[in-house]
């Protein structure tokens, strides 16, 4: 009859029972953590300040950085609060709002990523018809869409998730309250919802690729064509730091939701979820942005300012 008792919290497993590896990794989250807060708001407030910088691939840039700021702000303190003072009970509504949040604004990113190849392809494919294309309605109306899909997204996958009949015991072997952590919990059949799961997410990474793949072997088509070494360096460097980041992401994202669930994979997971969480979120304002020679030139013209 315990078993059957629905939860109204979890213990979260955490990273670590080890007392000496909780300083150390909190030490290096909490820089982590730092560095993803001052690179990503940095690049927002530089692309708000800066009006050489209101153009299309400026504005994915900043929305990118607002969504990576997000969805690391929905789970790293969570996870510093575990190390640092064993906090490891968490309510079942926060649960369910630290879930639907990382979801919207990870799947927000997952629809960023491809409008900013769509973006590129436009620049370097199509050079002059890039003004007339990434008009600031079309950008615009590709961010709201981001947005949209992300949300609804979310929305559905908690929902499928909180659906199912959650019994004791209440761990959750994770250090947050990922989907199919929390799903491992339940005490009814979850086949269906696991295959949702995958479905579901199966289908934004497949739209996603579906634009990726194809605007960037475009691309890499257009570059090999070009004769100018000028023109070719620009063109790789515009274009090698998105692709960098892209192929991180999406292989994490397709090693964690889309392998067969075992109870062996939860470990491994939390390897994975460490990557996407919390270091990717710190690497996409330099590998995006701070190699970028307009972002430098804007920095320095406020530094300069300020002084």
């Amino acid at each position: 009859m315990e078993n059957k008792t629905e939860v109204t919290e979890f213990i979260l497993l955490g990273l670590t029972n080890d007392p000496h590896l909780q300083v150390p990794l909190f030490t290096i989250f909490l820089l982590i953590y730092i560095i993803t807060l001052a690179g990503n708001l940095g690049m927002i407030l530089l692309i708000l300040l800066d009006s050489r910088l209101h153009t299309p691939m400026y504005i994915f840039l900043g929305n990118l950085s607002l969504v990576d700021f997000c969805y690391s702000s929905a789970v790293t303190p969570t996870v510093m609060a575990e190390l640092l003072l064993g906090e490891k009970i968490i309510s079942y509504n926060a649960c369910a709002a630290q879930m639907y949040f990382f979801v919207a604004f990870a799947t927000v990113e997952n629809y960023l990523l491809p409008a900013m190849a769509y973006d590129r392809y436009i620049a370097v494919c199509k050079p002059l018809h890039y003004a007339t294309t990434m008009t600031q309605s079309m950008c615009t109306c590709l961010v709201i869409s981001c947005y949209v899909c992300g949300f609804l997204n979310a929305s559905i996958h908690t929902a499928n998730t909180f659906i199912l009949s959650l019994c004791m015991p209440n761990v959750v072997h994770h250090f947050f309250c990922d989907i199919p952590a929390v799903m491992a919990l339940s005490c009814s059949d979850r086949h269906a919802n696991e295959v949702a799961v995958i479905y579901v997410s199966s289908f934004s990474i497949f739209v996603a690729l579906l634009v990726i793949i194809p605007s960037y072997t475009l691309i890499f088509i257009t570059v090999l064509k070009i004769r100018a070494s000028a023109g070719h360096r620009k063109a790789i460097s515009t274009c090698a730091s998105h692709f960098t980041a892209i192929s991180i992401f999406y292989g994490t994202i397709i090693y964690m939701y889309l392998q067969p669930r075992s109870s062996d994979s939860l470990d491994s997971d939390k390897i994975s979820s460490v990557f996407y969480t919390m270091v990717i979120p710190m690497l996409n304002p330099v590998v995006y942005s701070l190699r970028n020679k307009e972002v430098k030139s804007a920095f320095t013209k406020i530094v300069l300012k300020g002084k």
